[in-house]
């Protein structure tokens, strides 16, 4: 049984800081990291009390600022950039589905060994419902990685695919907007102060004219854009990305791009033109979610648009001073294409699927409980299965879904020479992206170009996202 109380959190922790109610001191960051901040995280996850998981997200949230980790906004680096101060570099965005705690962990060891400043934590929308990972929980689990290793400065996470459902926006636009304001707002109190807005669904090729085709993504996207204007803190200016190519659809054209960017411009300036826009923009360029995995379970070669990526950046930057194009679904793209993306100045890349695939996939991973998860995927998540799916396609496709309930505590709980494995593996993986996509060597210009606002957390705030898991 965990702690139950205030009293047991301050005994647990002792010498290590002192705790006065919302009081919360730093003694020994040493001591901390040596054992107490390990036992902070996993009650900030798995406590059964909401009250002693909200405080131990506040604790870590406020030790994590005394020691100079700040959450922080990318959006400095990504203005530099759009004014061409410094190029050469993908920023590497990382998805944290599973073992969120020694992910997060070997993700900050590599940007230790390598000087790597610009890099960022994500979580999609969906993410965020199949995993059972609420923003103010994750961002915890994170901070706690960067006490654990060491780390100090900025701290970047980003709200992934924050994205509109079209089928329930045309039954009830009002409840499916008012449903993703609320989203946003719960990351920006988080401590989420990057946010990807995916209006990209709304896009329909029916009329003739470009302009009508992103008329509803660019207006709702102003309209959500401005929701984040109006509650980011004071002092920080939130990074928001824009999209308007759908993952997994046509590939993304300039007139498209023009379009999008002049009149969503011109839409956030009648509002209040002293109102950022967007920092980068997602385009769709052959890709797909996942990969396409093919009867042996296997992914299908992707034949990416390298043209369509490099064009649409350069465009984007010389235009519209943004840092420029964001590809999505890379993770499973071939080992020897990633070295071409810093090459064309891509501005950031979306890895997930790949380290998913690691942990399953590790021969230190038990087979028992990998067994427990598949045989659950196929009798709650039968729909899944498109007609002419192999097991193995579906399994490929769905183990997503694993980590969350009712296995999350499963993954918590395996013992710490398995999950140490994993994570040297996952650190492998991750030092492999960082150096193609030339992320090494970045923490300088995140210094020069980004002043972090630290943001206190609010312990009712802790308390009211607490209750939903």
């Amino acid at each position: 049984m965990g702690p139950s109380s205030k009293e047991d959190i301050a005994s647990l922790i002792k010498g290590a800081a002192t705790l006065n109610n919302e009081e919360v001191q730093l003694d020994d960051a040493d001591r901390l990291r040596s054992g107490p901040i390990d036992s902070l995280v996993e009650n900030a996850v798995l406590n059964d009390s909401p009250e002693i998981r909200a405080y131990c997200r506040y604790i870590i949230k406020k030790l994590a600022l005394q020691l100079g980790i700040i959450p922080a906004s990318i959006q400095g680096l990504y203005d530099a950039r759009g004014r061409g101060e410094n190029k050469g570099y993908t920023v590497p965005a990382l998805n944290i589905r599973g073992m969120a705690y020694e992910f997060s962990r070997s993700i900050f060891r590599t940007a230790q060994t390598l000087n790597s400043g610009a890099f960022i934590f994500e979580i999609a929308k969906s993410e965020i419902g199949y995993t059972h990972q609420r923003p103010h929980e994750l961002i915890a689990v994170i901070l706690g990685a960067a006490i654990k290793e060491g780390f100090v400065g900025p701290v970047f996470v980003q709200g992934d695919h924050f994205q509109i459902n079209a089928k329930k926006y045309h039954e009830d636009r009002n409840k499916e907007v008012s449903g993703l304001k609320d989203l946003i707002l719960e990351g920006l109190q988080a401590g989420f102060y990057n946010i990807d807005i995916d209006t990209s669904t709304l896009v329909t090729l029916d009329p003739e004219e470009v302009k009508e085709q992103q008329r509803l993504n660019f207006e709702v996207g102003v309209e959500l854009t401005q929701y984040v204007r109006e509650n980011e803190p004071e002092g920080v200016t939130v990074s928001v990305g824009g999209e308007i190519g759908e993952v997994g659809k046509e590939n993304s054209n300039e007139a498209e791009l023009r379009a999008y960017m002049d009149n969503f411009n011109e839409q956030l300036a009648k509002i209040n033109p002293e109102y950022k826009t967007i920092s980068k923009i997602s385009i769709q360029t052959g890709t797909e979610h996942g990969g396409a995995p093919l009867p042996d379970g296997t992914v299908a070669d992707v034949a990416l648009d390298f043209d369509t990526l490099e064009n649409l950046s350069r465009i984007s930057r010389d235009t519209y001073k943004l840092a420029g194009a964001v590809q999505h679904g890379a993770s499973t793209l071939p080992a020897d294409m990633f070295d071409k993306f810093p090459q064309l100045e891509t501005a950031e890349i979306h890895l997930a699927t790949d380290f998913q695939n690691m942990i399953y996939e590790s021969a230190h991973f038990p087979a028992e409980l990998k067994d427990k998860i598949y045989k659950h995927l196929h009798s709650e998540f039968p729909g899944d299965k498109k007609p002419g799916w192999t097991d193995e396609q579906f399994i490929y496709k769905t183990r997503k879904k694993g980590f969350g309930n009712p296995f999350k505590e499963d993954f918590w709980a395996l013992p710490e020479e398995i999950k140490s494995e994993i994570g040297k593996e996952l650190e492998a993986k991750v030092r492999f992206y960082f150096e193609k996509l030339q992320a090494g060597g970045t923490k300088d210009i995140v210094a020069k170009s980004v002043t972090p606002t630290a943001v206190a957390p609010c312990m009712d705030n802790e308390l009211k996202y607490a209750q939903i898991y």
